[in-house]
């Protein structure tokens, strides 16, 4: 239990230190009186999350047997079987604006991607000319934005080339993003874990950017330029939050060692694989550090919407350490065939359990009077379902998080074929106590079995 005081910490404390500023999760001393007794009278922090994987899915290992409570998890969910109880997962829902108009052709990948979070029809074009629609991220981040110091956080595991052509006739901006914060505005999603880092803890303070990148070139952590300050704040604490800012010191520590071994790597000889300084060599410890960086993000208020991408639509990325040596995007025209519904699969399954590590994460980080898994709105899926006929209905979507007690989780929810995706969309805004009249092509809000 933190020391019962009248003198608290404002939520918005940061060390800082040359070139850095450091936020701090949220402590006990952070309440006015009565520190962890008081935690239940503060109004919970509300986050927004999506992630998205291209391609598709294997989809007759997706969708659960059964419907309502006593649904089982099914081969690809499994990984999230010990959070059961903190999952919804949504059958029936459609992608419709990524179907392709009269006369306009294919572009299928494009159009599911820039749709999934939109619920609007991508323009055919290649140029400048781009448009599409906002996204419910980027609704949600500028009414979170307001007491943050980011307004949301976008994050990819491939290069993003966003302009020029990617996919018949459609630019590349529409199958590199799923965050619109306009309809003629994509958000790029950032692959490179220093750029990110940088990002959240990086600071201005006089310090120009040449000497910041000098400092940690020296491998200097942040940590170190505040060392003093981080002092003086711990004297001040009782001893719960002492051990709570110790544990996150030592996430930010870890953090930047990782990055300072992927970028000691780069120049190392490593065929077949072009990168970015500070991305990491192999695509699981990719993929741990982002969602890491994310959930630093969420625990030190830096940012409460964020959106991440595992690949560009048609990625071509294989995956030899899974005993998956073809290209992704290859496998995901499979025929209908078994042996290749079940080596889609196994990419699906890989991506599932690195997003079931980073819930066990949100699950045992403490926030307010529960856990960051209690108070965010995770969606998680697809803007195709069967990838062999680049099918936009019957989509693969999973919701994961209490939605700071919004949402009634543990179930498998079946809607009426063709219900827009964008209904889900208005749905968690109206939770997350953003009410929004209309997005994309939604008809209506979702019955979630809860009271919104």
């Amino acid at each position: 239990m933190g020391i019962i005081t009248n003198r608290h910490l404002p939520r918005r404390t940061f060390l800082r230190g040359a070139g850095a500023t450091i936020a701090l999760p949220f402590l006990d001393g952070m309440v006015p009186a009565f520190g962890a007794l008081a935690r239940a009278a503060v109004e919970p922090v509300r986050r927004f999350g999506a992630i998205y994987v291209p391609n598709g899915m294997s989809m007759p290992y997706w969708t659960p047997a059964t419907e309502g409570a006593d649904f089982e998890c099914s081969h690809i969910l499994q990984p999230l079987a010990p959070m059961r109880d903190r999952l919804v997962v949504l059958s029936g829902l459609a992608n419709r604006e990524a179907d392709q108009y009269p006369g306009e052709g294919t572009g299928d990948h494009s159009r599911s991607s820039s749709a999934f979070l939109t619920g609007a029809h991508a323009k055919r074009t290649e140029g400048a000319d781009i448009q599409n629609g906002i996204s419910v991220d980027q609704i949600a981040a500028r009414e979170f934005g307001r007491e943050t110091q980011l307004a949301s956080l976008e994050l990819g595991l491939e290069a993003n080339d966003m302009a020029g052509g990617c996919e018949q006739g459609y630019s590349c901006a529409y199958g590199g993003t799923i965050a619109w914060r306009s309809d003629t505005t994509p958000l790029p999603m950032e692959n490179d874990p220093r750029a990110v880092f940088e990002r959240l803890f990086g600071g201005s303070d006089g310090t120009d950017s040449d000497a910041r990148v000098a400092r940690l070139r020296r491998e200097r952590s942040i940590l170190d330029t505040a060392i003093d300050e981080l002092a003086r704040l711990r004297r001040r604490l009782g001893p719960g939050d002492r051990a709570r800012l110790t544990e996150y010191v030592d996430a930010v520590r870890n953090i930047e060692r990782r990055i300072q071994i992927a970028e000691a790597q780069q120049d190392r000889d490593l065929p077949e694989m072009a990168r970015p300084a500070g991305v990491p060599a192999t695509f699981e410890e990719h993929a741990r550090l982002m969602y890491d960086l994310w959930l630093l993000a969420y625990q030190s208020d830096l940012t409460r919407v964020c959106t991440f991408m595992y690949a560009r639509e048609k990625s071509g990325r294989a995956y030899p350490e899974i005993g998956v040596p073809e290209a992704h995007h290859p496998v995901s025209h499979h025929g209908n065939r078994p042996d290749r519904y079940e080596t889609l699969a196994k990419i699906n399954l890989f991506h599932m359990e690195l997003f079931a590590s980073f819930v066990e994460k949100l699950r045992a980080t403490p926030d307010g009077d529960g856990s960051l898994l209690d108070h965010v709105a995770i969606v998680y899926g697809s803007g195709m379902s069967n990838s062999n006929v680049h099918a936009h209905f019957d989509l693969p979507v999973l919701l994961v998080g209490g939605g700071a007690g919004a949402i009634e989780s543990g179930q498998h929810i079946r809607y009426p074929e063709n219900t827009p995706m964008a209904n889900l969309h208005l749905t968690l805004l109206a939770k997350l106590g953003i009410p929004v009249e209309r997005l994309g092509d939604s008809t209506g809000r979702l019955d979630l079995l809860s009271t919104v």
